[in-house]
């Protein structure tokens, strides 16, 4: 969470509100007109973010990328992997791209028209942010799982989400 005491808390236009964010965070980020492309580094892996600004439509489309390719003999055990995980999620969705085999959780926002064009707020940047950093970690190892530790798509979710009690 950042310090809302050292940053603007204005609204701004989407893409600018994200440099400001991955900025403050101090992550390395690229950008161009409408869109901006950010590095992360989670628990699991290092992330690629990723959000681009579609003006005409009033849609700002976020991917957090893991590093992870799915290889061609794999996908069918991940189709299902992402189908029963996509059943967990309220926000966004896990998804695998056919032409590169790169697996992706994808959210799209809605922003609201003004007259004075599109803002995102700060509060609603994280949210969108730590939302997909978030579930990307959570589901993390479901793949990995699937995809190295020769489990069944519901063995992997069973095994990776078990919730702990208590301290050891």
């Amino acid at each position: 969470m950042l310090d809302e005491a050292e940053f603007d808390r204005e609204d701004a236009a989407p893409i600018d509100m994200l440099e400001s964010y991955f900025a403050a965070h101090g992550w390395s980020h690229e950008r161009e007109d409408d869109e901006i492309v950010a590095k992360f580094k989670g628990s699991w892996t290092e992330y690629e973010l990723r959000a681009i600004w579609r003006e005409e439509d009033g849609v700002l489309q976020f991917l957090a990328l893991p590093d992870i390719r799915i290889a061609e003999e794999r996908r069918a055990s991940i189709y299902e992997t992402i189908g029963l995980v996509n059943e967990q999620l309220w926000i966004g969705h896990f998804e695998l791209w056919s032409s590169s085999g790169i697996l992706l959780y994808r959210h799209a926002a809605m922003m609201s028209d003004e007259e004075d064009g599109a803002t995102l707020s700060l509060d609603r940047a994280e949210l969108l942010v730590e939302t997909a950093i978030d579930e990307c970690e959570r589901f993390y190892p479901v793949f990995q799982f699937v995809l190295w530790g020769g489990k069944s798509p519901k063995e992997a979710i069973a095994a990776a989400l078990i919730e702990t009690q208590g301290e050891a």
